[in-house]
């Protein structure tokens, strides 16, 4: 059958926006935390709890995914979704008490995890995954990088974050009118698929890829807590510091697109190859202690290379689920190895060297190596069975 691409590039473009509803309250925590701290005077805990709280709420949201994504009409949820996240930011520009401002910040992260859920379902439709995950990531990080640049100086430096927090919330109501150009239910080709699975079954596959990108997100995601500190550690200055880190969120949306326009053209071994070859080459600049040229090149490398591994490995995922089940949880995966990494991390640099932090993302990363090119190829085939 001929696939229409101007119907594809249309699906990749309103889930991705739809998607990037949720990405952007996490996309902007730090920058918004930071602004609650100093509008509101809250303590490092009040502050450190906000963010907590905001991840269960994502996480409540992603784990009921699977039992209703397939059931709701999506346009729908997404015009409720979208309320929700902004009606929710618009809250808490106005409260004073702490209390509330924390059902605030649990509503944002749950009606922000389902349209990440989502967009994701959305997109496990189309024909070249790696391509519409790479087409997601992208749009999400260049939306992300265009608000991060407008927020601080033209609205946090006046309206401090009751600004912020009404900005978000009018960005999300525009992103929110993708709704009306949604499929409304998934495709027609899985509606038999979806009826005789079990409500809410997830395939054995579907679970052990998922368990693989759960271990390669884990001590990645602990390095990238620990960036900041690696480059303190070594005295540069705030100056370069910006500049490595607005690079970084630059090249993430290069990584993005880059795989969107590569698609599945370098097949799933020379994907996996790559990216344990850059990360490889990332860490050992990270490690070198070399100068800030070093420094800034390692964390380049190592921040292209990881956002191709979690696409590569969301659309390893996809391939396993006929359903559309399992690809809903991927959020909740990034949710529950967000919390792992970060305090695992912070237990291997209490000492004040980096070279533990280091070793667990070299750890982590060669998981899905050892998977994808060994055990997978040698004992299942170039393809896991969806069952």
């Amino acid at each position: 059958m001929q696939v229409d691409h101007r119907n594809v590039l249309s699906g990749m473009l309103v889930a991705s926006l739809a998607s990037t509803i949720g990405g952007l309250p996490f996309n902007s925590l730090p920058l918004m935390l930071g602004s609650l701290a100093d509008s509101f005077g809250l303590s490092a805990a009040a502050v450190g709890l906000l963010g907590s709280i905001c991840f269960a709420g994502y996480l409540i949201g992603t784990l009921g995914a699977p039992f209703w994504i397939n059931r709701l009409n999506w346009r729908v949820l997404t015009l409720v979704s979208a309320a929700g996240t902004a009606g929710s930011f618009a809250l808490s520009a106005f409260v004073s008490d702490l209390p509330t401002l924390y059902v605030a910040w649990a509503l944002i992260g749950f009606f922000a995890s389902t349209m990440t859920c989502l967009g994701m379902r959305i997109l496990n439709d189309l024909p070249n995954r790696v391509r519409a995950y790479g087409f997601r990531l992208g749009t999400e990080l260049g939306v992300t990088a265009l608000v991060l640049f407008v927020l601080p100086p033209l609205v946090l430096a006046v309206w401090k974050y009751p600004g912020a927090a009404l900005a978000l919330a009018g960005v999300v109501a525009l992103l929110g009118v993708s709704a009306f150009w949604l499929p409304s239910r998934p495709a027609l080709v899985q509606e038999a698929l979806i009826d005789a699975a079990p409500q809410g079954a997830i395939s054995r596959a579907s679970i052990l890829t998922m368990a693989i990108f759960f271990l390669f997100l884990t001590g990645n995601i602990g390095l990238w807590a620990f960036i900041e500190r690696i480059g303190a550690a070594q005295a540069f200055a705030p100056a370069q510091m910006g500049i490595v880190f607005a690079v970084l969120k630059l090249l993430g949306g290069v990584a993005g697109f880059s795989l969107a326009m590569w698609g599945e053209r370098l097949g799933e071994r020379k994907s996996h190859i790559l990216v344990l070859s850059m990360i490889l080459i990332g860490l050992a600049l990270l490690n070198s202690q070399a100068g800030f040229t070093a420094f800034a090149l390692g964390a380049w490398i190592w921040e292209f290379a990881f956002t191709c591994g979690c696409v590569f490995q969301t659309a390893a995922i996809a391939r396993t689920d006929n359903t559309g089940r399992a690809i809903v949880l991927v959020p909740a995966v990034f949710a529950c190895s967000s919390m792992v990494g970060p305090g695992l991390a912070g237990q291997l640099a209490s000492g004040g060297s980096f070279g533990g932090l280091l070793l667990l993302a070299l750890a982590s990363s060669l998981v899905p190596a050892i998977f994808y090119l060994v055990w997978r190829n040698k004992g299942q085939g170039a393809v896991i069975p969806a069952n």
